[in-house]
């Protein structure tokens, strides 16, 4: 970790972009020397800027620098993207076409069949599509990927687990999504409080269709995604932070709830910076996870896991829970970048 790289934010000055400069905070391998957000917010310092939604106060480090408009070129080395979808799509490409590594959190280039969709501890061997990206694309030294949406975060590494050990044959999952995953300012109070609202506009085949790409192989430079179905429905619900998933899975091959149980607490985490201790941590408690209490495990970044137990229809069922805006958005991104650095993609 010798070297650091210089990062720019685009989006600095959203909820996400902030915790990409909460998170990079002391960061041995990154340092933020660009910030990048709409017209409203160019030319001015970022303590002006921005409304600081997080807890505590705007970083020392960044709260001089100077917010540049959402265009090449920035002061920077890799670029960390948390733009609305309605711009990425144009703006990340422009910033690849300009030779920068984009690391996005947007939903634009996910499904893209030439665009990593990572979850490091799953696949970071779809990184080898990053050559076929730059030759199809026309891209030099620049290059887009992903992370999935936030959900599917929750959701994929115990599916992960149970695919690879037992084979899944079939998933239906209900989620149970916090008012951040919508962005500042969100839900309505009049609609979210004493509320649970079943409906995210296109979050229910995203959750479908990002799965299968996530836990899907690499093969002769492409993604086969992961053919067992699965099945969502999405909703909103009161909590400030943490997305919580209802999943009931059949499997392949039989398997006791030993066997279930080891398959995910034995899954391999990574020896990167931001990788956590353990990557899915299973409780037996009876009533957690919970977002309160369980959402900052492993600073954020590790996958709660509990009620595993067979179920009367499918084979087994479970509750799985994400820190949404840490391991779901942010984090996810940094750790991405890590594993680019740590195979010498960047």
């Amino acid at each position: 970790m010798s070297k650091k790289y210089r990062v720019g934010i685009l989006g600095a000055t959203g909820t996400v972009g902030q915790r990409f400069i909460q998170l990079l905070e002391n960061h041995p391998q990154f340092e933020i020397t660009a910030l990048a957000a709409s017209d409203r917010s160019a030319g001015k310092p970022f303590s002006e800027a921005c409304a600081w939604k997080l807890a505590g106060s705007i970083p020392e480090y960044v709260r001089d620098i100077a917010v540049q408009p959402i265009e090449p070129p920035l002061d920077c080395e890799i670029v960390f993207s948390s733009l609305p979808s309605s711009v990425a799509r144009e703006t990340e490409e422009a910033f690849a076409r300009a030779g920068y590594p984009v690391i996005s959190n947007s939903s634009s280039y996910r499904m893209d069949e030439d665009v990593p969709l990572l979850i490091p501890e799953i696949n970071a061997d779809h990184i080898g599509l990053i050559e076929a990206q730059k030759q199809k694309r026309g891209f030099g030294k620049g290059f887009i990927v992903t992370n999935p949406n936030c959900a599917v975060i929750a959701i994929a590494p115990p599916l992960a687990a149970l695919h690879r050990r037992f084979g899944v044959e079939t998933a239906v999952v209900t989620t149970l999504q916090a008012v951040s995953g919508a962005g500042y300012p969100g839900v309505s109070s009049l609609d979210i409080f004493d509320n649970v609202i079943p409906y995210i506009a296109g979050e229910e085949p995203k959750v479908e269709t990002e799965s299968q790409k996530v836990l899907g192989r690499f093969r002769d430079g492409m993604i086969q995604s992961a053919e067992f179905a699965v099945s969502a429905q999405c909703f909103r619900v009161p909590v400030i932070d943490g997305h919580t998933a209802s999943v009931r899975v059949d499997l392949k091959d039989k398997a006791t709830l030993e066997d279930i149980v080891d398959a995910m607490n034995s899954f391999r985490s990574l020896e990167l910076y931001s990788s956590p201790q353990r990557f899915i941590e299973v409780t037996d408690e009876p009533s957690r996870p919970q977002p309160r209490l369980d959402r900052d495990n492993g600073k954020g970044m590790t996958i709660t896991v509990g009620r595993v137990f067979p179920d009367n229809i499918f084979d087994y069922r479970f509750v799985t829970l994400s820190h949404n805006t840490v391991r779901g958005a942010a984090g996810s991104a940094i750790l991405n970048a890590e594993l680019l650095i740590d195979k010498g993609i960047v």
